[in-house]
């Protein structure tokens, strides 16, 4: 049977390779629901083309637009944060694709968990910022995350078949952005236009900006601990500038397996969606011929401070994520504005983690306040 698929962020990076994948694959997937936050002429043309039962566009002053150009065919249209949290209970969903960015595609995945949704994870804040209550619900309610991630799917592929073996640690891999070598007088300076230069992957403005700063690394390195239940010492990161080994296990006999491929999201999508069986694809082939030096090095914390404000915000543990996340994607917002500095991204971050009250023990209601009072203490930062 088809796998229905429900997208959250269908027109965003992630969410278009995962429309592509499935219009590869018509016998194994349908689209169930598309939500978008403001592209709304994307997300006409995409339900128009697909025919999902629903779509959500979450701005509420383009629920008329996109209602008045889905008039025509037998799609539900709804508005609003609280429609994405309400449609991915949809009886007619298996696996919902969470692809949101940002803070925002927490509860929409808690409440697809909270209906035993299958989840393929494209939103790592979501278990940055309250892993151990995500993982908790999803062992509670029986629910798989299937990590789509690159580094992420890298271990989870490496882990097939080896799931009674421990981890000694994992070794999550980082291109080092477009500013890899370079040193904190050259960041000083560095414009938008640069930093959205990525060497390798294409990606949305958000995250291609995390990766410049190496905080899509410190993000992930969070996600990774939850994902695969290690301890904070087990997580480590080495830079690969070619992106070709996308991540590696390291086994208690010392062994190590690495995943490998060229830089394409379609492949780890499309695991996600279809795990544990692997469809035929006409993805390009990798080619060892191509690439006849594939090299390794240590991140510069001292530089890229952070991926070092990434773990120790893990290694702190309750709310500190929650903070740090929260802070990154007003810092983010801001340098995309223009309105602050590359470097100045990461006073911003260490200034919240520093002033924003710690909670050992966080509860749901607690990293909602949190996520809100962080904002706003770094907007009174940039304001200041």
């Amino acid at each position: 049977m088809k796998k229905r698929v429900a997208i959250l962020g269908s027109t965003g990076s992630i969410g278009t390779q995962a429309l592509e994948v499935i219009q590869a694959q018509p016998q194994a997937f349908e689209v169930e629901v598309l939500t978008a936050h403001s592209n709304a002429d994307l997300l006409i043309a995409q339900a128009i083309a697909f025919q999902p039962n629903a779509v959500v566009i979450t701005r509420d002053d383009l629920y008329e637009t996109v209602r008045e150009a889905l008039a025509p065919h037998p799609i539900k249209v709804y508005a609003g944060m609280n429609a994405v949290s309400s449609v991915v209970q949809m009886e007619t969903v298996d696996i919902v694709l969470t692809a949101m960015v940002g803070y925002a595609g927490l509860l929409p995945t808690i409440k697809a968990i909270e209906a035993g949704k299958a989840i393929a994870l494209a939103n790592k804040e979501t278990l940055v910022v309250a892993g151990q209550l995500i993982t908790q619900l999803a062992r509670e309610k029986g629910v798989n995350i299937y990590p789509v991630d690159s580094e992420h799917s890298a271990i989870f592929q490496c882990l097939a078949g080896e799931f009674h073996n421990p981890i000694e640690k994992i070794i999550l891999t980082a291109s080092g952005g477009p500013f890899r070598g370079k040193d904190r007088d050259y960041l000083q300076t560095v414009t938008k236009a640069q930093a959205l230069k990525h060497p390798n992957w294409e990606m949305g403005a958000k995250i291609t900006i995390d990766s410049a700063s190496l905080m899509n690394k410190g993000l992930e390195v969070i996600e990774a601990k939850w994902l695969f239940g290690l301890r904070n010492d087990q997580v480590d990161v080495v830079v690969h500038p070619q992106s070709i080994v996308h991540s590696l296990v390291q086994f208690e006999d010392g062994s190590l397996k690495a995943q490998m491929g060229l830089p394409d999201m379609k492949l780890p999508i499309q695991y996600a969606l279809n795990y544990p069986n692997r469809l035929k694809s006409d993805f390009p082939r990798f080619n060892f011929l191509n690439y006849p030096q594939l090299t390794f090095e240590q991140p510069d914390l001292e530089t890229f401070r952070n991926l070092g404000l990434a773990f120790a915000a893990m290694e702190k543990g309750g709310n500190a994520p929650c903070v740090l996340n929260a802070a990154n994607e007003v810092a983010v917002a801001a340098f995309l504005r223009e309105e602050v500095g590359f470097l100045e991204m990461s006073d911003l971050i260490s200034d919240c983690l520093a002033k924003v009250a710690y909670i050992a023990e966080p509860s749901l209601a607690d990293f909602v306040e949190t996520d809100k009072e962080t904002r706003l203490r770094a907007l009174d930062l940039l304001h200041a």
